[in-house]
């Protein structure tokens, strides 16, 4: 017999939105199940169904807003302790980069506008802030395997073992790692490319090979490249962008 799942777990797994957006659409009876429309919260349906949104739940999602900032040292991506200061301040009128396409800056679109991922405060680099729970899942979901990319300067010596720890071999916190793609760059300064993003995963790493990180900018999310876009400025995903 199959074992029937919950419709909002469901809705997320197969990235059609959150699961707080899942229960907000199925309130407002915006889901339809293998035709019929599903109005009641915890709901549970065969996981093989077919689930379709209702027209003002895309329109609702084609509304969302994502952003991409150049956040500079000195800023929590996160939820800030006394005395930080989060990365969300600095989306305002005046940071709006002006090469950018799209509509100017509303007040209205800070509400619900969250950061997908982490970059501490000592990082640099590109920071994704999203209404789209979607977008969110993609990016930070635990089966994501969207790639991270950074430049990081060090200091110290690493041998080709050392090398080859950080490309696979290390854990954190009693986990192993998953494979990641390190390379020298230049003589003080190393590529990382990463599926995961563990809590100041890169300097860690660093640390367990014998290097200090003294320089740490993320550069590309997926397909999405941090490019010209100016320390502490942001601007719109535009459409033909895709993570």
């Amino acid at each position: 017999m199959t074992e029937l799942i919950r419709l909002s777990k469901l809705m997320a797994e197969r990235g059609l939105c959150s699961r707080r957006e899942a229960d907000a659409y199925i309130e407002r009876g915006w889901v339809f199940v293998d035709g019929l429309k599903v109005d009641v919260l915890g709901t549970k349906v065969a996981p093989d169904c077919e689930i379709r949104l209702a027209q003002q739940a895309d329109q609702q999602q084609q509304r969302r807003v994502t952003i991409l900032l150049h956040k500079p040292v000195g800023y929590v991506s996160g939820q800030p302790e006394p005395g930080f200061t989060p990365a969300l301040a600095l989306i305002q009128r005046d940071t709006q980069w002006q090469e950018s396409r799209g509509p100017a800056f509303s007040p209205a679109m800070l509400k619900g506008l969250a950061p997908a991922g982490r970059l501490d405060i000592d990082s640099t680099g590109l920071l994704v802030l999203t209404q789209d729970g979607r977008i969110a899942r993609h990016l930070i979901g635990d089966d994501s395997q969207v790639e991270k990319e950074y430049l990081v300067r060090v200091e110290g010596r690493l041998d080709e073992k050392g090398l080859a720890l950080l490309n696979h071999g290390l854990s954190l916190d009693g986990h192993k790692l998953r494979p990641a793609k390190v390379s020298w760059q230049n003589r003080d300064q190393l590529r990382f490319i990463l599926k995961e993003g563990r809590k100041r995963q890169i300097r860690r790493m660093c640390e367990l090979v014998g290097l200090k990180v003294v320089g740490l900018k993320r550069v590309r999310i997926g397909r999405v490249r941090l490019g010209e876009l100016p320390l502490g400025q942001w601007r719109y995903l535009r459409e033909d962008e895709r993570f």
